[in-house]
């Protein structure tokens, strides 16, 4: 479609609207996963939410905007903003406990997973800009809002750290462990044991930052 004649993206308003938008949010996400970026058309994107190309085109513009607005809901479902509001009557170690348990069990989803696998195909195909995407609403969010509470942390005395990103980089690699990468590979042998590991590294990465990083 000439991107001339493509119908400007509007802000949905009624609440139909707010259905269909999800529809299509939930459909791409598993196209995404399944097929990667190249492998998945707005025509087939349209057929799984049940709504027109013209409806999907209304609400998002084009399929690089489609895929941000998956990847930056998916990453706000799982870690909303709010959640690295510092509290006053919350001490930095609670809220840094409750962002690793739930970081942790969102990187190991089977949807990120999937959508890990998806990126690497597309990068591997000569189009790291769909990575970048991920990235910027990942990643990059994720360091950037730990940053800016662990900084809130410092001046409030909870934590003494003399670079911020740096350790919000240190506390987000600590979160991973190797969870990540033996799910990207299919190495978890049970379930249920993995998914304590998961809780157990995650703990165990927030008991190692704040030795690192608490009033000494």
């Amino acid at each position: 479609m000439n991107a001339s004649l493509k119908p400007k993206p509007q802000g949905p308003g009624r609440p139909k609207d707010m259905e269909k938008r999800a529809l299509i949010l939930d459909a791409a996400r598993n196209l995404f996963a399944m097929s990667s970026f190249n492998g998945t058309s707005m025509d087939a994107v349209a057929a799984a939410a049940g709504v027109s190309k013209l409806t999907v085109y209304s609400h998002f513009g084009d399929k690089d905007n489609l895929f941000r607005e998956v990847i930056r809901a998916h990453v706000q479902d799982k870690l909303p903003a709010e959640l690295f509001t510092k509290r006053p009557d919350v001490g930095i170690r609670d809220i840094l406990d409750e962002i690793a348990q739930r970081h942790a069990l969102a990187e190991t989803n089977a949807d990120t997973v999937g959508a890990f696998r998806a990126i690497l195909s597309d990068c591997q195909q000569g189009n790291p800009r769909f990575g970048r995407l991920v990235w910027e609403e990942g990643p990059a969010r994720m360091q950037k809002l730990v940053a800016e509470l662990l900084q809130r942390a410092v001046d409030d005395g909870e934590l003494q750290i003399e670079n911020v990103s740096r350790a919000a980089g240190q506390f987000l690699a600590l979160l991973k462990g190797d969870m990540v990468f033996r799910r990207l590979f299919g190495c978890e042998d049970c379930k249920y044991e993995f998914a304590e590991e998961v809780s157990a590294t995650a703990a165990a990465a927030v008991d190692m930052f704040m030795r690192a990083y608490g009033p000494h």
